[in-house]
């Protein structure tokens, strides 16, 4: 085994806990290894408990290509990570504090989040994820700030069988064969008629240490919101989004339905955000963005202005697939111009509170398919350079606001692919490997859609020109 000498702490750390979790979990059969790449979904391995130790060893591997793997789980030749070098192993890291139990597994098991470590160089691999949110956290830390975020997740409980067209269905209602056919918005009945799916989701929530809030009803027909707690680490914030999106997925599947995260899985309901919402504390704890009652103080002008500044060089983090797009686009309540305003939810950024503990703003772009590691990276890293910059954000929205004035997001996949790859800012943002492989990635996957033939399309044109 390679000697980890820069991770050495850190596995130390991890051997304790893990030593910790199994006596007092000595039943413990499975351990889940659990990876994260660009496109977001789960990818790991099983390992018999007894094989913890090798773990804690820097004994477990994983290609270093499954970071691009794209979203059917298939290597891109043309980020040259695969076959094309040998396609070597990483070192699976393990992440202290993310050893958890799975409540909903058949037999006693637990899951560990990992991040991959390159062999030859004795370094994290630049292109991890949730390296890349290290790397721009710790550009504050360097300047004694610490980034205080909360997330919100949108998303739709659908049919564990899709319809007779391949489209997801909204789920019945539990206890009945009646399906959701209208808006539910903040409707308390459908929450009590959901209550039994929507109390285990917070019960597996707290058994794995993710700060589960609030539970809403949404708009759409089967669409709920549920808020995660504000915690003073963005990695850790990005960390339990993600084991959340797995926690709901689960726990429907135990009831009988599916879920989607998919920003519009309905042409005719309102789409599914990811929200952000953040603050930044000095040394002394002391919230920066607190200022008057009455409006945003420099910094947080300035946060928000450098916000605005890379929003549109950002966008394919917020919106990395094809279906991101159809989420943007009029009428689809979700925010199509570079523009903020105070408790505005036409804005992309929205500043619930500007004075005390509660002092923030609310990034309102990206979808729920976005990767959370890379939505906060690029909200941070434009927070750090509005700062820097001292970046002005123009005049709030109000309800008179002509929208039309301001800078509109590319309701265009390959247009927001391109100013990224053409985007300096976007480049600094962590490395320039992860900048063009990532934008390979997303390329790729664009590439794919722009020359499959759908059913619609042949439906459309086969017979009628």
């Amino acid at each position: 085994m390679p000697t980890l000498t820069a991770v050495k702490p850190q596995l130390d750390q991890f051997r304790l806990e893990a030593d910790a979790f199994l006596k007092q979990h000595p039943d413990l059969e499975k351990i889940e290894i659990l990876y994260a790449g660009f496109c977001g979904p789960l990818r790991g391995k099983w390992l018999p408990a007894e094989m913890l130790q090798k773990l804690t060893e820097g004994g477990v591997r994983l290609p270093l290509s499954t970071v691009a793997l794209d979203i059917w789980g298939v290597d891109v030749p043309a980020t040259g990570l695969a076959i094309e070098r040998g396609d070597p192993d990483g070192v699976c890291i393990p992440i202290p504090g993310t050893l958890k139990l799975v409540p909903w597994a058949k037999v006693p098991t637990a899951q560990v989040l990992v991040t991959l470590f390159e062999i030859d160089d004795q370094k994290p691999t630049p292109l991890d994820p949730r390296y890349v949110l290290e790397t721009v956290e710790k550009k504050f830390q360097n300047k004694g700030l610490t980034p205080v975020v909360a997330t919100e997740l949108e998303f739709y409980f659908i049919d564990i069988e899709p319809g007779p067209t391949g489209l997801p269905l909204p789920p019945c209602i539990p206890g009945t064969n009646q399906r959701l056919e209208a808006s539910q918005i903040y409707d308390l009945d459908i929450m009590a008629q959901f209550e039994p799916l929507l109390m285990e989701i917070n019960q597996a929530c707290k058994i794995q240490d993710i700060p589960a809030d609030t539970t809403i009803s949404e708009f759409g027909h089967g669409q709920f919101e549920i808020n995660l707690l504000h915690v003073p680490s963005a990695v850790e914030a990005a960390d339990h989004c993600l084991m959340f999106k797995r926690v709901v997925r689960h726990i429907a599947r135990k009831h009988g339905m599916d879920v989607t995260f998919m920003s519009k899985p309905y042409g005719e309901e309102t789409g599914s955000g990811f929200h952000v919402h953040t603050s930044l504390l000095d040394a002394h704890g002391t919230n920066i963005f607190s200022g008057t009652a009455e409006e945003a103080n420099p910094a947080l002008r300035n946060a928000i202005g450098g916000l605005l500044d890379t929003m549109l060089d950002m966008q394919i983090l917020f919106a990395p697939h094809a279906n991101s797009y159809r989420r943007l686009q009029p009428g689809s309540y979700a925010p199509i111009t570079c523009c903020w305003g105070y408790d505005h939810r036409a804005a992309a950024i929205r500043v619930p509170a500007t004075h005390g503990k509660g002092a923030r703003l609310e990034h309102r772009v990206a979808g729920a398919d976005a990767n959370p590691y890379l939505v906060v990276a690029a909200i941070l890293e434009g927070i750090h350079l509005g700062l820097e910059n001292q970046s002005d954000p123009g005049m709030p929205i109000t309800l008179e606001a002509d929208l039309t004035q301001y800078d509109h997001l590319t309701g265009n996949w390959e247009v927001a692919i391109q100013t990224w790859l053409q985007s300096k800012a976007a480049e600094q943002m962590s490395t320039e490997e992860f900048h063009r492989m990532y934008g390979t990635s997303r390329t790729a996957e664009y590439e794919v859609f722009a020359t499959t033939i759908t059913g619609f399309e042949c439906q459309t044109y086969a017979r009628k020109v």
